[in-house]
């Protein structure tokens, strides 16, 4: 039996009609019959009914027709999953990542993944939580992070860790001791992140000043966390960045108060396709659950 055995026989199955499946498979009426009888002889079991008005199945043929139609699904499936391993072995990985995580962490990761897939094309890409999720679904990027809950069918979420939040403010142009001092910043200008590019995370840094008492002044946006810390830097006013960006920043001119008593925290998950068995995808994965932060 061979593939082409398969391929006529589903086609007059399909049409139950010996001439137009010919037709669609490009070739002759007598040889596609030939092919069929040859097949109904090697699996010993009549597989249509012929006669000189229609052709029907028999119910071996049902049958047959059924499992040879999975059958040719999980080759396209095999195909698309050998094609992806190829791909990781000397094709590219796609890693996408918010920007309020520390960059050598992902330094690191690329390093080590290197190490075991030396011919792969890594590409990074700076992008917000919505559009991450967006990109996965459509196969755009390999591997996410990002923060807030992921609803969607198709990705698989991991937690990566639970994050706090900390103020950040420039030392020379304020001064500021402990958190019991957070309530006197109400007259202070803020910068935060764009309530379009973020509006989760926005959200929550205006429930974390409503905590401490006050609505905050918003004169500066932007979309990246960097830049935020940028402008604090440059004197045009204080925000309130991830706990994780203050544990890496070590500017002497920057200071950082962690917000203790409030019960907040943003999570920073991990994201994959559900259809991704790649063992480069769970190397990534298994490198950044067990990074030392």
């Amino acid at each position: 039996m061979e593939l082409r055995h398969l391929k006529y026989f589903l086609a007059v199955a399909e049409e139950l009609n010996f001439t137009k499946a010919s037709e669609k498979l490009f070739i002759s009426q007598p040889p596609l019959s030939r092919q069929i009888i040859e097949l109904e002889n090697e699996i010993q079991a009549k597989l249509f009914i012929r006669n000189n008005k229609k052709v029907e199945l028999t119910e071996a043929g049902k049958y047959f027709e059924k499992e040879i139609r999975e059958l040719f699904q999980n080759l396209e499936s095999i195909s698309v999953r050998t094609k992806k391993i190829a791909e990781n072995i000397s094709g590219e990985f796609r890693i996408a990542y918010i920007s309020s995580i520390y960059s050598a962490v992902i330094s690191d990761l690329i390093k080590h993944l290197k190490t075991e897939f030396p011919y792969v094309n890594f590409k990074l890409f700076e992008v917000s939580t919505t559009k991450q999720i967006d990109a996965l679904e459509q196969g755009k990027i390999d591997l996410g992070i990002i923060r807030s809950p992921v609803k969607s069918p198709k990705i698989k979420s991991q937690l990566w860790f639970q994050d706090g939040f900390s103020v950040v403010y420039n030392k020379n142009v304020i001064q500021i001791n402990s958190e019991k001092e957070i309530p006197d910043l109400k007259d202070e200008t803020f910068v935060f992140f764009n309530k379009d590019y973020a509006p989760h995370y926005h959200e929550v840094l205006l429930e974390l000043c409503a905590f401490y008492g006050f609505t905050p002044k918003v004169v500066h946006e932007s979309n990246n966390i960097n830049s935020i810390v940028q402008l604090v830097k440059n004197g045009l006013g204080i925000s309130i960045v991830p706990s994780n960006i203050a544990k890496n920043n070590h500017d002497p001119e920057i200071g950082f108060i962690e917000l203790k008593k409030v019960n907040l925290f943003t999570d920073v998950s991990l994201i994959t396709s559900k259809e991704d068995e790649s063992e480069i995808t769970k190397l990534a994965v298994e490198f950044l659950l067990n990074f030392k932060r």
